[in-house]
């Protein structure tokens, strides 16, 4: 199981994404479920969203298929359930690796444009749900969690996507 984590604009999604299509994983986008819960109900999720990650995760993982996970995983207690998830405490997982990878954008210009750009494209919005706007994500900067466990860290902002996905396998394969 592999799981991005991320600010809203830092590039997570699109590296995600891409590993998942590379390695005929299954993909999991908190954004995606949350869309889904808050068409269906007219209301804002909170834990819901992830929870519905975590038992799609396990499925998936039982059947012996990669999870790739996207999802901004701002608190510890979110990345200790993805590694409950992975290691099967409480039935939940099928006991397989698993790679954190932090995703971040170093040049606050370029996030702060990718953001108000994904904000702006109505491609990126669900029924009610939109893309979090500037000012939420530097909010939610601050609720942002230090890191414990172990992680990989990519800075989007050093350079184009495709060498960032070649640096991404390549740390896989190490």
């Amino acid at each position: 199981m592999i799981v991005f984590s991320g600010l809203p604009g830092s590039g997570k999604s699109t590296l995600a994404r891409r590993l998942a299509r590379h390695l005929g994983a299954a993909y999991l986008r908190i954004d995606s479920i949350e869309a889904a819960l808050l068409n269906a109900t007219g209301q804002r999720a909170t834990v819901e969203g992830y929870a519905v990650a975590y038992a799609l995760a396990a499925d998936h993982l039982h059947l012996g298929t990669v999870v790739v996970a996207d999802c901004v995983n701002p608190l510890e207690v979110t990345r200790d359930a993805w590694a409950a998830v992975a290691a099967g405490v409480g039935n939940t997982g099928a006991g397989c690796p698993l790679l954190n990878i932090q995703v971040v954008c170093g040049d606050v210009a370029e996030h702060q444009r990718r953001v108000e750009a994904r904000q702006a494209d109505h491609a990126n919005h669900a029924g009610q749900w939109q893309p979090p706007t500037w000012a939420k994500v530097q909010a939610g900067t601050h609720e942002y969690q230090p890191w414990i466990s172990s992680r990989v860290v990519l800075d989007t902002a050093s350079g184009a996507p495709d060498t960032l996905f070649a640096e991404l396998l390549a740390r896989l394969e190490a």
